[in-house]
């Protein structure tokens, strides 16, 4: 995880009350700053401006705008993160978990609002770090099995960074500070054993604050529904085409309709429409057609769909049928932009943030993307200032034979089977990790 850490005594784990997470011990805080390179930064914070000295010079200017604090917690300069929520609407989530957990704390203080998780991080994260070995050493010990073992790691982590967003959680009265686990993607073809998935997680969790995260997928669809019915907040992801997601909206509203709960404010949801990957496949099918016009339209599919996803999300959440569940208190599935670090090196590092900026939707951002849009990212309405120019996107690349159907298809096998691979890997870890500690112990 890329972190801007407080040089102070790390508090252990059980002392990240919400009351204490949030103070600074110091009014011009001293950081590190850790990308995971070989080289280590010591940064340090003076005025505004955050200046990081190497043994190796660095190949470009870094500047993040920190967001000091005074002794008593309270933020002298606000960061782009703060701008983007208060003057926009959007809440800038982080993409990423791993241990220690705490390492979310200046990243909170910057303006972070929520976490998302899937499998492919924590695949990253429990195998690449030694954080988790204690814990896991127990529970084999203890005659856990491997993919129990791995579900009590990771709602660990998930418990203990609902701790660290409560605060955002109780002060949006549950419209924000919501951390994500997702079902095992073994179960993304499984109707009902989604649907369980969910009931289990949910309740081992045991936080308001928590969203289940549920494929898009064909059988899914279903569970959604269901388990918005039951009362469980969900993050729906692995959206790739406007057809799925319209499929996804009803899902949400018929599980509201369903669940026959007289008071709707604490059932919420996310659909995490996905970015990048979108013209990643998209771009090497316009190479492939090869003409100047097909040429022109790289980079450009992503975000005409997506704004063209708000504009849907506009229409589904307004009229008689979504009044009426207002009535009861139920609030917006917001969309969420996933996947917004950028493929293509050529694109700006900025591309999937900058221009999706709307009220009422979030954004969650990997190390790449958050750390660009903190030091250079601008802030504006952006999402709906052009929705025809998205249109006439959208219809060119139709023109030029993109079946936007397929692609939609063809990303969702991928992703999930992306998915399954990190989990099926780093349940192999897990069992190589198990052996070695048997052999010790022998």
């Amino acid at each position: 995880m890329a972190t801007i850490s407080k040089l102070a005594n790390p508090a252990p784990a059980a002392s990240l009350s919400p009351s204490s997470s949030f103070k600074s011990r110091y009014s011009v805080p001293v950081c590190f700053v850790d990308f995971h390179t070989k080289t280590a930064f010591l940064a340090r914070v003076s005025s505004s401006k955050l200046s990081i000295r190497s043994s190796h010079p660095l190949t470009r200017s870094f500047v993040v705008r920190c967001a000091q604090s005074t002794g008593n917690g309270s933020p002298i300069k606000k960061t782009t993160l703060h701008d983007l929520y208060e003057r926009e609407g959007q809440s800038p989530w982080y993409d990423n978990l791993c241990r220690p957990v705490r390492d979310l704390i200046p990243l909170i203080e910057s303006g972070v609002r929520g976490v998302t998780s899937n499998p492919a991080i924590f695949q990253k994260a429990i195998s690449s770090s030694n954080a988790y070995n204690d814990q896991f050493r127990e529970l084999v010990q203890s005659g856990k099995d491997i993919e129990s073992a791995y579900w009590e790691l990771v709602v660990k982590d998930i418990q203990d960074a609902c701790k660290l967003f409560e605060p955002i959680y109780d002060q949006t009265d549950g419209g924000d500070g919501y951390v994500s686990v997702e079902v095992s993607p073994r179960l993304a073809d499984d109707t009902t054993g989604t649907v369980e998935a969910a009931k289990w997680l949910h309740k081992v969790v045991d936080r308001p604050n928590v969203y289940i995260k549920i494929p898009a997928t064909g059988p899914c669809i279903p569970s959604i529904k269901e388990v918005i019915s039951n009362g469980i907040s969900v993050n729906v992801t692995l959206i790739f085409s406007l057809a799925r997601y319209e499929a996804v909206i009803d899902a949400y509203l018929d599980g509201l309709e369903a669940s026959g709960l007289s008071d709707l404010s604490r059932v919420t949801s996310v659909a995490s429409f996905f970015v990048s990957r979108v013209d990643t496949l998209i771009d090497k099918m316009l190479e492939k057609i090869g003409t100047p016009e097909a040429l022109d339209l790289r980079g450009k599919a992503a975000v005409a769909q997506a704004a063209l996803a708000y504009k849907l999300y506009q229409k589904k959440f307004s009229g008689p049928r979504w009044e009426a569940l207002v009535k009861k208190g139920a609030k917006k599935q917001r969309l969420l932009w996933a996947s917004t670090s950028v493929k293509n090196p050529a694109y700006p590092d900025t591309l999937y943030v900058a221009p999706l900026i709307g009220p009422d939707t979030v954004s969650t951002m990997p190390d790449q993307a958050l750390q660009a849009f903190i030091d250079h990212g601008s802030v504006a309405r952006t999402i709906d200032t052009n929705v025809s120019e998205a249109e006439g996107i959208y219809s060119a690349l139709e023109k030029l034979g993109i079946d936007w159907s397929y692609v939609g298809n063809q990303l969702e096998v991928e992703g999930v089977d992306s998915f399954k691979k990190s989990f099926d890997s780093l349940l192999d870890t897990l069992q190589e990790k198990a052996n070695s500690l048997k052999l010790v112990s022998l």
